[in-house]
């Protein structure tokens, strides 16, 4: 895996995943070469994103009604290895690298059916009050989720 800026030991990195979704490439996101569109591993990223924060028991928190926060995504990055192609399937991997006051900071690993890496990311969700647009603390209960999830 070539150098990214948010990992500093590859093999810690890599053993601290544990979730992920399968994904099973299809035609339509591949270009005239054969290869994955670049804009198709953002949605990858989002699909196991809503995966994750559901097994951990986040995600109904948002949806819920009177909630008083929703996750909104501040900054998203992906760096590509490997060219991934029509068919393919990959794992892609998902966890939480940091939990702040307000955000957090959601790491992404991808690997083909060979177990090579062919995409990383990462990026911050901003728990945010859906009337202001301005960020809001984690309520006791998500903060509990954190801690019970071994996160804080």
């Amino acid at each position: 895996m070539k150098k990214v800026n948010y990992v500093e030991d590859v093999e810690a990195w890599i053993d601290g995943f544990t979730f992920y979704i399968p994904v099973k490439i299809r035609f339509s996101e591949t270009d005239m070469f054969g290869h994955v569109n670049n804009i198709s591993p953002f949605i990858y990223f989002e699909e196991a994103r809503i995966a994750y924060l559901e097994h951990i028991g986040l995600f109904r928190d948002f949806k819920e009604d009177g909630s008083q926060g929703i996750p909104v995504v501040a900054d998203l990055q992906c760096d590509y290895h490997r060219q991934i192609f029509f068919e393919d399937r990959l794992k892609l991997y998902v966890k939480t690298n940091q939990v702040g006051r307000t955000s957090l900071d959601i790491h992404y690993l991808g690997v083909n059916q060979k177990e090579e890496i062919c995409v990383t990311g990462r990026g911050r969700l901003v728990h945010i009050d859906p009337n202001t647009g301005k960020p809001i603390p984690f309520d006791d209960r998500q903060k509990q989720i954190f801690t019970e999830k071994g996160l804080l």
